[in-house]
């Protein structure tokens, strides 16, 4: 069975934000092929989407290689995301779904109940699935595509800190659903702003000892289709 282009790409983007494979390091297509136990053509066109993505680049004398984002590149990207988050918010108000505030409500819920018992171990991975679930309401194709690749690229490049105080940051979630809620867009977006811009206070910049070292065979044949 040919694994799709889009499996590996998944795989291989995965594996860098991951850490897996070092900034500037050589990304050849038959030790990727023989990693993820495929074919070299799926490998080739995964780095032709990486590469039109950021994520890759290619040099000279050396092919495929992972890219090395320069300081001004990384704060460039919290910089559209402050600008694109508010957008989807505002977008949100007047194209949600009953089933997408169903969503963010029950995610504000579990939130703060994880707050109330101190189980923040999964607060981080709640607040994900509220953005992403956020964007999705947002009811725009191109916008929901743009949020997913500076997640990923703003998770490979930055560290985020545990905020001092997470009760806030959810407080400002609940607004924010309450404000689609009601369809008043200008109101999401104003405050979807002042939450990206306290966030991102939380964000250093990624060092090499903050990388995974674990080096791993990973094969996705038959798990990705």
């Amino acid at each position: 069975m040919r694994i799709p282009a889009q499996s590996v790409c998944t795989a291989i983007r995965d594996d860098i934000v991951a850490g897996l494979f070092e900034r500037g390091g050589r990304l050849t297509e038959e030790v990727l092929a023989r990693r993820y136990g495929v074919s070299r053509v799926p490998v080739r066109e995964a780095l032709r989407t990486l590469e039109s993505e950021g994520f890759v680049t290619t040099r000279r004398h050396a092919g495929a290689c992972v890219a090395e984002p320069t300081e001004q590149e990384a704060a460039d990207l919290l910089e559209m995301r402050v600008l694109l988050e508010p957008l989807a918010a505002a977008r949100a108000a007047t194209r949600h779904t009953e089933a997408h505030l169903k969503v963010l409500r029950g995610l504000v819920r579990l939130g703060q109940e994880r707050i109330r018992r101190a189980q923040g171990e999964d607060l981080r991975s709640l607040g994900v699935w509220f953005h992403e679930t956020l964007a999705q309401a947002s009811g725009s194709p191109g916008l929901i595509a743009l949020l997913t690749q500076l997640r990923h690229k703003i998770a490979w490049i930055y560290v985020v800190e545990h905020p001092a105080l997470p009760g806030e940051s959810w407080a400002e979630h609940g607004a924010i659903v309450d404000a689609v809620a009601r369809g008043d867009a200008e109101r999401a977006r104003s405050l979807a702003t002042l939450h990206a811009e306290r966030a991102f206070s939380a964000y250093r910049l990624r060092r090499p000892a903050d990388v995974r070292s674990s080096q791993h065979a990973v094969n996705i044949a038959g798990v990705r289709a």
